[in-house]
């Protein structure tokens, strides 16, 4: 069994799992750094080295969780990251002889839209755009593990797709909750529902265990309405016309004064549930509920200030209110663009 990406988030969670499954006879972990699974077998190189399929040989597994989706990373460096790495692995992968890869992506990759059925079928239609934030480089792993069986007859590739993920994750959509106020956009019906990593590091083992196998789908059961979600927050909602709220993030983002592109609005606008219902025949369950892991990204994030994306000192948080510091902010992006329009013109 390998794992890559085997030093932090997801990847330390598995490795150590995996290492004290009675199921697993040895772990390799991969990544650029040593990790601290001291009962695993490190090798540590970047997932692009073609170097990889030595370290994979006797492998009968790998779970590639070497994907960086950090809101901080320049996103041309992201992709080419994310999208070689992913290249690499499989191809290093059906070299060693691996008859098993393990992909995670994000249901994200169904995309958020307003005719989507609720829940969303696991064998529904990818209908995600490249417009959020990392969405792009999901659907082009998608697109590589579907083809690598061709490629390589006898190499089987799992995907796991997990709902919101919370438990000590950075991204657009924890952030959303970082916010003094909800941002709702009119005429919006979404439909909340969250992953625990720790739920998601069992659905991997059962994949990785060869338990269930296709694309998986993963998260709570159920979901939660926008309602429920004020209700159970506290956060009371900042409600904006579906122009405005597009129009301001588009400009924030193209100013570079946030770091979420306007295609992470539409997963706050439209539903994106899904069902689980492959690892669920196969006997996996949830642990946590949606209300139970909402309850934990609160308190993750308490204390944090957040408007468009973009976080805030406390003090400006304190001092502009929510809808004073979202104002700012768009007045902010319409004077640059202004100044920009003076120069271009002198």
């Amino acid at each position: 069994m390998a794992v890559t990406g085997a030093a932090s988030g997801p990847g330390a969670l598995l490795t150590q799992r995996l290492a004290e499954s009675e199921e697993v006879k040895q772990v390799l972990a991969i990544d650029e750094r040593r990790g601290e699974v001291t009962e695993a077998q490190w090798h540590v190189l970047d997932v692009r080295d073609p170097a990889i399929a030595e370290k994979l040989r006797g492998a009968d597994v790998v779970v590639h969780l070497a994907v960086d989706l950090d809101l901080g990373t320049d996103p041309a460096a992201r992709t080419a990251y994310n999208v070689r790495g992913t290249q690499t692995v499989l191809t290093a992968a059906a070299a060693a002889g691996v008859r098993r890869v393990v992909l995670c992506t994000s249901a994200m990759v169904y995309g958020a839209l307003p005719d989507n059925a609720v829940p969303l079928a696991e064998d529904a239609e990818l209908r995600a755009t490249a417009e959020a934030t990392g969405v792009g480089d999901l659907l082009e792993i998608e697109r590589l593990g579907e083809r690598a069986p061709r490629a390589h007859p006898g190499l089987n590739v799992t995907v796991v797709r997990p709902a919101l993920l919370v438990g000590g994750t950075d991204t657009a959509l924890t952030r959303y909750f970082e916010s003094p106020r909800l941002l709702v956009v009119a005429g919006s019906r979404p439909t909340w529902q969250f992953c625990h990593m720790d739920d998601l590091v069992g659905a991997l083992e059962y994949a990785a265990l060869e338990k269930v196998e296709g694309e998986l789908a993963v998260g709570c059961e159920g979901w939660l309405e926008q309602e429920e979600v004020e209700e159970l927050s506290g956060i009371r909602r900042m409600e904006l016309p579906s122009a405005v709220a597009l129009g301001a993030a588009s400009r924030l983002h193209r100013l570079g004064l946030t770091p979420s592109p306007a295609g992470d609005l539409a997963y706050t606008m439209h539903p994106w549930a899904v069902s689980g219902s492959r690892l669920h025949a196969a006997g996996w369950r949830p642990c946590w509920t949606n209300e139970e892991v909402l309850a934990e990204l609160l308190e993750e994030v308490a204390g944090r200030h957040t408007v468009a994306g973009r976080r805030l000192g406390r003090k400006d948080a304190t001092t502009l209110g929510a809808a004073g510091a979202t104002v700012a902010l768009v007045g902010t992006a319409a004077i640059v663009r202004r100044a920009r329009k003076a120069r271009r013109r002198a």
